[in-house]
């Protein structure tokens, strides 16, 4: 179970990140610990960001183009999925389904919160250490097939050169 000094340190900092946003948390399974952040539109952007709070060092925020009970449902599954197999960045993983109906895109890749940036990442704790805050990409299966050939930066410089919508479910694939 996640201890609860660190889980409140990353709702404040959560909370203080996106400052001006409605921001409301929830805990899917209140046994756990865990707590599902989501900060819906405001100043740092017009989409939903869904983020962890007690899955330790690293945290997760998966984004969205509207308010969507899935995302809250998938955080879950990857806290779990985490607590097993420790993600980290350039790690992916299949989900079993779209992540949202009529979407290609049925794996994650961990990457680096670019649509929030460093500010967001660096999570102070109270025992002076911190955790990170890694963005979950829904991907699809041949763009993870291509990461684990070519490499997580060839598949990052395909996004940028596709110029990529990450928050379009039905965006197709790059690779």
């Amino acid at each position: 179970m996640p201890d609860h000094t660190s889980v409140a340190a990353v709702e404040s900092h959560v909370r203080a990140f996106f400052a001006g946003h409605p921001v409301r948390s929830t805990a899917p399974d209140p046994g756990s610990g865990l707590r599902i952040l989501t900060a819906g539109p405001g100043p740092r952007g017009g989409g939903w960001s869904y983020l962890t709070a007690g899955c330790g060092a690293v945290e997760f925020v998966l984004c969205g183009a509207a308010d969507d009970p899935r995302f809250a449902e998938l955080l879950g599954m990857v806290a779990s999925y985490h607590a097993a197999h420790r993600l980290d960045v350039e790690h992916s993983f299949p989900i079993g389904e779209p992540w949202l109906p009529g979407s290609t895109c049925d794996h994650l890749l961990v990457s680096l919160p670019y649509l929030h940036g460093p500010e967001l990442e660096h999570c102070p704790l109270p025992d002076g250490g911190h955790a990170r805050v890694l963005w979950l990409l829904p991907i699809t299966a041949a763009e993870a097939a291509f990461r684990r050939a070519h490499g997580h930066e060839a598949l990052e410089r395909l996004f940028d050169g596709h110029g990529i919508e990450p928050l379009d479910p039905r965006r197709p694939s790059v690779a």
